[in-house]
């Protein structure tokens, strides 16, 4: 089988995560990441950093797809916008042991993470995380840039918003639509008699 050469945006603990998650899939090599943060021939999970975001049009001919791994929704989704400019390819990386339906609609530059589930019909956006644990259970829309933090869960037919963020353990009951860029606190649940969210 042949691998795709896979290049990873942010080399911190999200994006060594993707990178292993990548690797794992068998899908996937990984050729390389960008990071601002540590310097060009740095070793990372035993793959090199290429140089830092701005360098990304070099490094076009290196990889076959690009996926951003950086958890702040905003900085994500500025990043793929700059990489769909440049002419990259999106990947979408699911780990081995998550649990993805096959009605569910994965968008490109998505990520699942370990022990998530991707439920029946359920949809993720571009750029969209669900983080370790989470749960999109049956129906449930993940908008664009949006991410659920570790063990956060949509019930079915919830809907999360661009670039909104549950952290870890914040749940959705049924009804539920959280609008574009709110974040949820660690624990919040949110129901539909308690949605502060229903009149805005």
């Amino acid at each position: 089988m042949v691998k795709t050469r896979l290049l990873v945006v942010g080399a911190g603990g999200h994006g060594r995560s993707v990178a292993e998650a990548a690797e794992l899939s068998g899908q996937f090599e990984v050729v390389g990441f960008l990071d601002d943060a540590l310097p060009a021939g740095k070793s990372v999970l035993n793959v090199a950093v290429l140089g830092p975001m701005v360098s990304m049009g070099h490094h076009r001919a290196a990889a076959d797809q690009t996926i951003v791994a950086i958890g702040n929704n905003a900085i994500r989704e500025k990043l793929i916008q700059q990489l769909a400019a440049t002419g990259f390819a999106l990947a979408t990386v699911v780990h081995p042991r998550a649990i993805v339906s096959s009605s569910a609609v994965l968008s490109e530059g998505s990520a699942v993470m370990a022990g998530a589930i991707v439920g029946t019909e359920a949809r993720l956006g571009m750029g969209s995380i669900v983080n370790c644990g989470a749960v999109v259970d049956h129906h449930a829309i993940v908008e664009d840039f949006a991410h659920l933090g570790v063990n956060a869960s949509m019930a079915g037919g919830t809907v999360l918003g661009r670039g909104a963020w549950m952290q870890a353990g914040a749940a959705l009951g049924y009804g539920v639509t959280v609008p574009a860029g709110v974040t949820l606190a660690p624990g919040e649940a949110v129901d539909s008699k308690t949605n502060k969210y229903q009149n805005d």
